[in-house]
Order: C-alpha cells, then sequence, then structure tokens
C-alpha cells in the first residue's frame, strides 16, 4: 500500500479571554472579524474569523501568563497575514480608525514584511502581516 501524503491545511490560534461575549464583540466590532459561534451558558469558547483566518478563544478565570511577560517579551497570540502591501497599509488604517489599540504601529521589518500588533483588551498580541513595498 503507497502512503497517504499528509497535507495541513490550516492553523487557529487560541487567544485567553476573561469575558468570552465581550471579547466576541471586540473582534466583530473593532476588528472586522465574524462570530462562527460561541458555546457554553455561560459561554466558555468561541471562534471568530475573518477570511480564512480563524481565532479560538477560550475563557480562563486566572492569568495565564506571569506579570507583564507577554507585552516585555512580546509573546504573540496570533499572527495573521495578508497578500499585498495595500491590503496590511489598509487595514492598518481601518483599524486605527476602529480605535484598536496598538503594542506596535506599522512598520517594516529587516525581512521585508511590513507589520503591526494589535493589543487586545485581555492582553492578547496579535501580529498582522504583509509584504513591505
Amino acid at each position: 500500500m503507497d502512503p497517504v501524503a499528509i497535507t495541513f491545511t490550516s492553523v487557529a490560534a487560541q487567544l485567553f479571554v476573561a469575558d468570552v461575549r465581550a471579547s466576541c464583540a471586540y473582534f466583530a466590532g473593532t476588528l472586522g472579524f465574524t462570530v462562527d459561534f460561541v458555546y457554553g451558558e455561560p459561554p466558555f469558547y468561541a471562534q471568530v474569523s475573518r477570511d480564512r483566518a480563524p481565532l479560538a478563544l477560550r475563557l480562563v478565570h486566572g492569568p495565564v501568563f506571569v506579570d507583564d511577560v507577554r507585552i516585555r517579551e512580546e509573546l504573540l497570540s496570533a499572527a495573521i497575514t495578508v497578500d499585498t502591501t495595500a491590503e496590511i497599509e489598509q487595514l492598518f488604517l481601518d483599524y486605527q480608525a476602529s480605535g484598536a489599540r496598538f503594542h506596535r504601529t506599522l512598520r517594516e521589518e529587516p525581512w521585508g514584511a511590513r507589520t503591526f500588533v494589535v493589543l487586545d483588551p485581555d492582553g492578547n498580541l496579535i501580529l498582522f502581516a504583509g509584504p513591505a513595498g
């Protein structure tokens, strides 16, 4: 029997949040995601997505990280990419207009990407990246 070729097709980040409903509202209202589902009563798990980028939201009842390590070490909870320079620039402008809080504003990286990092209300750092012009 021939071996079956295995192809990974996607990955979804899991973000730890203190309030699933509030997080869904933030991702939908501020970052333009769609709420795919909310599970549990009270809710303890949800998924939001934008195009082909799903994010899982998992309720936690206490700190997952020690002190300010996420900010200090810039520990990303998710990285989301777009295809063009125009898209990353427009996304940054859209998020500025929607009131998103930035950990790092739009910049060009030495490896040829343009990136920015959003800080969500739970302290999750979400990197958005596209090619540099």
